[in-house]
């Protein structure tokens, strides 16, 4: 301990040798703790008994569960609505791209518990546990002979097979939407609590953190594959329930492993929704819609610090208004130094931060497109799978496997991508790699292509089905490898969009909203299912007729589901030409260097 004695120094030495025995004892401090993080009890965390690779991979853990189980279902769900509840088949699309956008829009609910309620760790442990019942029920669902039809050769060309009835479709449709419950919650936690075991202001712990990133998405698609490959095969091959009991029990052990690293985990506070600063800020501006702007933007509210401020901007110039000052917006014989009221009076920084989400939504809405492509890689194209050779040797590969083709291209276009693409760019361009808005175009040119190979693939399995004497929806003489350009093509366009998107929406948002513009980008996978929902409903009525034909019809044999496909691509070149008009139009911020006015005194 110093001790300074009255006569030793004069004024000038003693506060310098405060000064600096008070950054000793913080760095001192800060080299055994984590920034902002507490310990299971509350206490700041201690880097040596919490988070790192330990606490990760028990989180990592449970993501491969998840991706296991969620893949499984999703893949293949629609040759069992097919083939065993007798839906037609634009009906059991319908069904698994709604449980598909359903699951990733909950994710802006699950974002928003765990922001303002719950915590990252109660979330996961709370959805996790939903999704693990909502499995169960669902293996209930197929093995219990009283929620399915009887059974019936759906491949017969004049078959009366029953369908399910509603009270078998409501235990199954309970079942599904519990699962996208626990994935919503779960999916919106599970990455940002495993950063939080890294401490970011630490040179040695960023590092791990973006390698743990890395790891994050090949666990992701390491479950996938599992899911596509072995579990698809059980299904297929020896018995659905046994599958999903797999998928039940593998959830289980996963949330048993997570709950035994709660010590070890580092945990942050919530500081609060975004989407009700959001409010906040559209409240104050109705509020005082009528008021003029003034012509000096420093008459303006601001109470944030100089490091911390958001430079003012000129455009959407109507939301400054929530900044302007006016009498009622202080309480009155409230005491000296109190805050105003958030929903009457905003800072401009809150203001700024409110115009950087708006500026988002072009983008946001011009990338919905590419994932209704996605959509069809689980509906149609896997009921393609299904009427094609598959056969090798004795061995049949099952439908749904089929997406192994767009996992591999995944993991081969993002390995090309860092080998060889982003070497050649830099040394042609002088940049380390495609920009998150170059990458998103890529995608959209790759979906694209990818639904134009699709109607072309489909219009030469339609002419052998026509140059059949039966049109049945049993194995036609055309190999399934007809199908490998689309999984691949929109593979590949997903290992673009999905990383530029990510990208984009984290760097181009406010500090405090990161949350938000995960749930933002997330929902535009769940809107992009929704419309092709929308557009199925859309197709089915204006070109069916009432024995099920049309585009989409009950039977593929009989259908057009090249004019579908067609359909798609022709919405996607004119969605592509809107994305560049947004991109274009978009000018990203760029980062603001700290302040320098603060001296090492305020600092201490």
């Amino acid at each position: 301990m110093v001790e300074f004695l009255p006569g030793d120094f004069n004024h000038t030495e003693t506060k310098d040798k405060h000064i600096a025995v008070c950054f000793d004892l913080q760095e001192e401090k800060m080299s055994w703790t984590a920034a902002d993080a507490v310990d299971y009890k509350g206490f700041p965390a201690d880097k040596s008994r919490t988070g790192g690779w330990v606490s990760a991979a028990l989180i990592l853990g449970i993501e491969i569960c998840e991706r296991l189980s969620t893949m499984g279902i999703a893949v293949n769900l629609v040759t069992y609505l097919v083939g065993t509840m007798h839906l037609p088949s634009s009906t059991s699309a319908n069904i698994v791209t709604d449980f598909a956008g359903t699951s990733f829009l909950l994710c802006l609910l699950g974002g928003f518990l765990a922001d303002s309620f719950l915590g990252r760790y109660k979330t996961i442990a709370i959805f996790a546990s939903i999704q693990s019942l909502g499995i169960v029920a669902l293996a209930i669902s197929v093995k219990l002979p009283q929620l399915r039809p009887p059974h019936c050769d759906i491949t017969a060309a004049n078959n009366d097979c029953q369908q399910a009835n509603e009270f078998q479709m409501g235990f199954l449709y309970l079942a599904l939407y519990m699962i996208a419950l626990g994935i919503g919650g779960l999916k919106s936690s599970v990455s940002g609590f495993g950063s939080d075991q890294f401490d970011d202001k630490d040179d040695k712990e960023k590092a791990q953190m973006a390698y743990f990133f890395n790891r994050f998405f090949f666990f992701i698609s390491t479950g996938t594959l599992m899911a596509v490959t072995v579990l698809v095969y059980i299904q297929d091959q020896v018995d659905r329930t046994l599958a999903y009991g797999i998928c039940s029990i593998a959830m289980f052990i996963a949330i048993l492993v997570f709950f035994s690293g709660t010590k070890r985990y580092r945990y942050k506070k919530s500081t609060g929704s975004p989407i009700v600063q959001i409010f906040q800020v559209i409240v104050a501006v109705v509020r005082k819609r009528k008021m003029p702007l003034p012509y000096d933007i420093a008459l303006l509210y601001e109470n944030y610090p100089e490091a911390s401020r958001i430079g003012h901007t000129d455009q959407f110039r109507f939301l400054d208004k929530a900044a302007i000052v006016a009498e009622e917006d202080f309480e009155r014989n409230a005491p000296a130094g109190s805050l105003p009221n958030p929903w009457k009076l905003c800072s401009v920084t809150r203001v700024e931060e409110v115009k950087m989400m708006v500026k988002l939504l072009p983008i946001w809405a011009t990338t919905i497109m590419f994932w209704t492509a996605y959509a069809q890689m689980l509906t149609f194209s896997v009921e393609q799978a299904s009427t094609m050779e598959r056969s090798i040797g004795k061995f049949q590969i099952p439908a749904g496997s089929l997406t192994v083709f767009f996992v591999l291209a995944i993991l081969i276009t993002l390995a090309v991508n860092d080998r060889i693409i982003m070497p050649v760019w830099k040394k042609w361009k002088g940049q380390p790699g495609f920009t998150n808005l170059q990458r998103i175009a890529i995608g959209l040119v790759l979906s694209t292509l990818g639904m134009a190979a699709a109607a072309l693939t489909e219009k030469k399995r339609l002419s052998v089905a026509k140059g059949m004497k039966t049109m049945s929806t049993g194995a036609l003489p055309i190999s399934v490898y007809w199908l490998i350009p689309q999984f691949f093509l929109v593979g590949s366009g997903e290992a673009f969009i999905y990383t530029g998107q990510l990208d984009f929406f984290i760097t181009q948002s406010p500090k405090g909203m990161k949350t938000m513009s995960t749930g933002l980008f997330l929902s535009t996978i769940a809107l992009g299912f929704f419309v092709s929902s929308f557009l199925v409903s859309i197709v089915r009525r204006f070109t069916g007729s009432k024995d099920g034909q049309g585009w989409l019809a009950d039977n593929i044999n009989y259908g057009r589901l090249d004019c579908f496909y067609g359909l798609l691509s022709v919405l996607s070149v004119i969605n592509f030409v809107a994305y560049l008009v947004c991109a274009r139009w978009y000018k990203p911020r760029k980062p603001t260097k700290p302040s320098n006015g603060s001296s090492a005194e305020d600092k201490c």
